[in-house]
């Protein structure tokens, strides 16, 4: 197998690229990477080029004239390939549990993508959300605590140890420090487990990095 390409969105901005970015880290697996910037006139063209058959968007994997274009798709291929170790867990009824708040994350939470989009360079204080923003807050929160509470014994992640489940709400981690969103204990203490999982700080610095912003 030849060294897969990832291309990815600006590290700033990108929620779904950091996925699939912390997906293949958290496998261990070695990848080149192509940053597209985001909202220009030629984005689409430019990832059309490289993978003409498949959806214009970001991340999209690339491995030996095969194309992973699906978020959950290329964490489902990390896990798969994985050189690190499980990367769901290993009881089928755990594994389901985070499956399905994998799933949740993915396909929900949309006032809280809309209104709270991920800024890496983003701090406010804290001022408090709207109605619908918080309700999605909360509903995250619930399944933070029902999940450490389940499975503290194991590790500091959702399920113990690390997970696709971890890798599938760090985005989250970005929005709400970026609003400066209170946490309870339990909550503050995943956030910061999270905050620091395998290859989320070389993230942030690449991030920290670049030289497009949106807005210039």
């Amino acid at each position: 197998m030849s060294q897969p390409l990832l291309l990815l969105g600006n590290k700033r901005y990108s929620s779904w690229s950091l996925r699939g970015y912390l997906a293949l880290t958290a496998a261990g697996l070695a990848f080149d990477e192509k940053v597209i910037p985001l909202f220009q006139p030629d984005t689409h063209a430019q990832i059309a080029e490289i993978a003409p058959n498949a959806p214009a968007k970001v991340p999209l994997l690339v491995i030996d004239g095969h194309v992973i274009w699906d978020t959950m798709a290329i964490m489902e291929f990390a896990a798969e390939n994985s050189r690190a170790g499980r990367l769901w867990p290993e009881d089928k009824f755990a594994r389901a549990h985070a499956r399905s708040v994998a799933a949740e994350m993915h396909a929900g939470f949309s006032a809280l993508r809309e209104n709270v989009p991920m800024n890496l360079d983003r701090m406010d204080s804290y001022t408090p959300p709207a109605q619908d923003v918080q309700a999605d807050i909360d509903r995250i929160f619930q399944i933070w605590r029902q999940c450490r509470t389940r499975y503290q014994d194991k590790g500091p992640y959702l399920f113990g140890t690390l997970s696709m489940a971890d890798v599938a709400f760090a985005p989250v981690l970005v929005r709400l420090k970026s609003r400066s969103i209170p946490m309870d204990t339990t909550c503050k203490a995943y956030a910061d487990a999270a905050w620091n999982m395998p290859g989320f700080a070389k993230w942030r610095e690449d991030a920290a990095q670049e030289i497009w912003i949106i807005g210039q």
